[in-house]
């Protein structure tokens, strides 16, 4: 890691960059994989899975002879953490839902706003250094408890053409209603624009590396929607005297190892801090069984010593870290002072890893800074809210007159006769000509 020691605040920009593809390269070749897949549909998928995955495909969707032997592999300990982690999930979703509430905002009018479950959803797996079956949780679950009717999730192959047995068992229980065997900007592709056996969906979810957030982005210009732009991982320890440096080390590492274009931040007012957590990396790092591609994220990773803590906080706002951890001295008043995080780690014993898996909050949250305007996956993320309104005779009546105002003022003459027929209609003064 980086050591910075009191940056100026008008360096704080190029302290905190992340670590990125050339901008041009990754626009241009997932530009031409969007074009291929939606020209050519499955053939397209099947160069992908040749060239990429280095496997050779006939057909993508998981059958159910597969689903079957999956689940007969895994562990019932490993099943038994699974529905733990599904339950929690759940528990912290399902307490999202809203009831439509009517409010008469005047005597009459009633208006009210009613969440609507997105149809068809696409779910976005990442698999490719390692299989991230919470994932399939952290998607699936909510999009169960909205009541999207299709959930079709994808995801990389293995070099022997199969998906991980965890990712397809978590598939299976949380109610997916079709996998397949396609990963990569391909696969973004495929779900927004169908192929002759995946079908379109309207909405896509799920976190990847820097091909598939591009993808994501890019078919967003053309009418699916999308989660968010949730890319490499990061996370930002903000760090005291009071820290535990083998701790902070560990969750570092923690993040470090999803892949050689992770990034992850130590912020602290203590330098012992730095030179401890540093200390600790190192006996951690070499334990590691992935230790290689923690090592090349710690390359793009950084330890900051700021004066004090308003500087820790602002600097931390300026991040907008995908993950946050406070292991320092009153942490809950700390975390009230955060702006910008998908998702905030109260206190040395909360490790990010509770959130990555079981505690019940969300994994899939924005990265590379779109945590200043973006929210993580919720339970509000599956679903669209439709406003209603119904207008009685009184209620026309009470606001009639206000409406047409506005519409003339406006120079929209067809708005305000809109009003204007019913208010005469029900002064009994329509004419003939008025009547429908």
């Amino acid at each position: 890691m980086q050591i910075i020691k009191y940056p100026k605040k008008e360096d704080w920009s190029d302290v905190l960059k992340r670590p990125m593809l050339d901008a041009k390269f990754l626009e241009r070749t997932v530009a031409n994989i969007l074009q291929d897949v939606k020209a050519h549909g499955d053939a397209a998928l099947k160069h992908c899975s040749r060239h990429f995955d280095k496997v050779e495909l006939d057909d993508f969707l998981v059958s159910e002879a597969e689903f079957a032997v999956a689940e007969a592999r895994v562990s019932a300990e490993l099943k038994e953490a699974i529905n733990v982690a599904k339950a929690n999930i759940e528990k912290f979703h399902r307490a999202q839902t809203e009831k439509p509430e009517v409010i008469e905002t005047c005597e009459g009018v009633f208006c009210w706003r009613k969440s609507v479950a997105i149809e068809r959803v696409g779910l976005y797996v990442p698999a490719g250094t390692a299989p991230l079956f919470s994932t399939v949780l952290m998607l699936a679950v909510p999009a169960k408890i909205a009541g999207c009717r299709e959930i079709v999730v994808c995801t990389p192959p293995g070099t022997d053409g199969k998906i991980n047995d965890a990712t397809l068992y978590a598939a299976r229980l949380c109610g997916a209603t079709k996998v397949f065997k396609i990963g990569g900007a391909q696969a973004v592709g495929a779900l927004a624009y169908g192929t002759e056996t995946v079908p379109r969906v309207d909405k896509i979810f799920g976190p990847g590396n820097q091909f598939v957030t591009e993808a994501k982005q890019q078919i967003s210009k053309f009418g699916v929607a999308i989660d968010m732009p949730a890319g490499p991982s990061e996370v930002a320890v903000l760090a005291d005297e009071t820290c535990v440096p083998a701790f902070v080390a560990a969750d570092l590492l923690s993040q470090a190892e999803h892949g050689a274009d992770s990034q992850v931040l130590l912020i602290t007012t203590d330098e012992n801090v730095i030179a401890e957590t540093l200390g600790e990396i190192e006996l951690q790092l070499a334990d590691l069984p992935r230790r290689e591609i923690a090592a090349a994220s710690l390359k793009n990773s950084k330890a900051i010593l700021v004066e004090n803590l308003d500087a820790a906080i602002e600097l931390t706002n300026e991040y907008a870290a995908e993950h946050l951890i406070i292991a320092a001295k009153s942490a809950d008043e700390i975390a009230e002072r955060i702006t910008n995080a998908g998702s905030v780690f109260i206190g040395n014993y909360s490790c990010e890893a509770a959130g990555d898996y079981a505690s019940g909050t969300n994994h899939t949250l924005p990265t590379n800074g779109y945590a200043r305007s973006c929210s993580g996956v919720s339970l509000d993320s599956f679903v669209k809210k439709i406003t209603f309104q119904k207008l009685t005779a009184a209620g026309i009546s009470n606001l009639g007159r206000t409406i047409e105002l506005m519409a003339e003022a406006e120079n929209l003459q067809a708005h305000k006769n809109a009003v204007s027929v019913r208010l005469k209609s029900l002064q009994g003064n329509l004419t003939a000509g008025e009547r429908v």
